[in-house]
């Protein structure tokens, strides 16, 4: 671990060091200020080779492939792809929402360990982290750095975050957009309880700006069974008004929209190119950010 003096409830040490072992890719070429272990879109000298470029004067004789020169009896350069070092940027839901949690744990309890954990993995492997807490603006963000004691900021704001105010995710995802001016790996731990085709717009902006997208969506699982069995008030928990209601009479109806929701998610995703994960909050987080981790090796540079 790095020197961090502090117990923090969110990070388990045995659950980091076992995820330590599979790399944290980039699916799109990176550029960073140092060498490291993400494809760049400019070229360089690893050992990954990326392609042929015909041979023009003043290039370094050593990079001529011989091979190609015996079946074309042109000179050609071989040329790769020049890693470099990630830029991480997570960015925490903290509308009133993110408050809901029916098994002990909320959204946002959830939300820490994944973030905690993903922070932790990109400042391990040399790359740089940063933080954005959002709901109905930004509420805190702090750039990415590469440091440890940066690191450290990021667990204190992660601890400190506080469920409040309505989600205004949409503007908010638009104006990161914006301002994270070179290419990173976007990371969005949300409920991502705003209108699909808002969301679309988003990712459309992220992946314009050449940024890499990544959605972990969290839902409880009672969100998705909706199993109470008497008459209750159901709270909004982002400021609406409280509804009486009786749970058979509405469970119909809500299974449509949540399905209908969901279905419009799925296809926004697909077409946008997103990283999508749906989660629910008592799954094992360690098994969830393995399968998010292995999935992005299978398919490093892509995109």
């Amino acid at each position: 671990m790095f020197p961090d003096r502090r117990s923090r409830t969110f990070l388990d040490a045995a659950v980091l060091s076992r995820l330590s072992a599979v790399p944290f890719f980039s699916r799109k070429p990176m550029q960073g200020s140092v060498s490291g272990r993400h494809p760049s879109p400019h070229r360089g000298s690893s050992v990954e080779f990326a392609e042929y470029r015909k041979y023009v004067q003043g290039d370094d004789l050593r990079r001529l492939d011989w091979r190609a020169y015996g079946r074309s009896d042109r000179f050609y350069i071989k040329e790769f792809e020049a890693d470099t070092n990630l830029r991480c940027c997570l960015v925490l839901d903290t509308s009133g929402s993110m408050d809901f949690g029916s098994k002990g744990i909320t959204k946002i309890e959830y939300a820490r360990r994944l973030a905690g954990a993903l922070g932790y993995l990109a400042l391990l492997q040399g790359d740089a982290v940063g933080l954005s807490c959002v709901a109905n603006g930004i509420v805190r963000n702090i750039p990415p750095k590469r440091n440890p004691a940066h690191l450290s900021t990021v667990f204190d704001i992660l601890e400190q975050a506080t469920p409040q105010d309505e989600t205004e995710l949409a503007p908010v995802l638009h104006e990161l957009a914006e301002t994270i001016r070179q290419r990173a790996l976007i990371v969005i731990i949300s409920d991502l309880f705003v209108e699909p085709e808002l969301l679309r717009g988003c990712f459309q902006h992220l992946r314009f700006r050449k940024h890499d997208v990544a959605a972990l969506h969290l839902l409880d699982q009672q969100e998705l069974d909706f199993n109470f069995r008497r008459p209750m008030r159901f709270l909004d928990m982002e400021g609406g008004p409280a509804v009486f209601a009786e749970p058979n009479e509405i469970a119909e109806r809500y299974h449509k929209v949540l399905g209908d929701y969901l279905a419009q998610l799925k296809q926004v995703v697909l077409e946008s190119g997103v990283d999508y994960h749906r989660i629910t909050i008592d799954e094992d987080y360690e098994k969830v950010l393995m399968r998010f981790l292995v999935g992005r090796t299978r398919v490093k540079g892509a995109g």
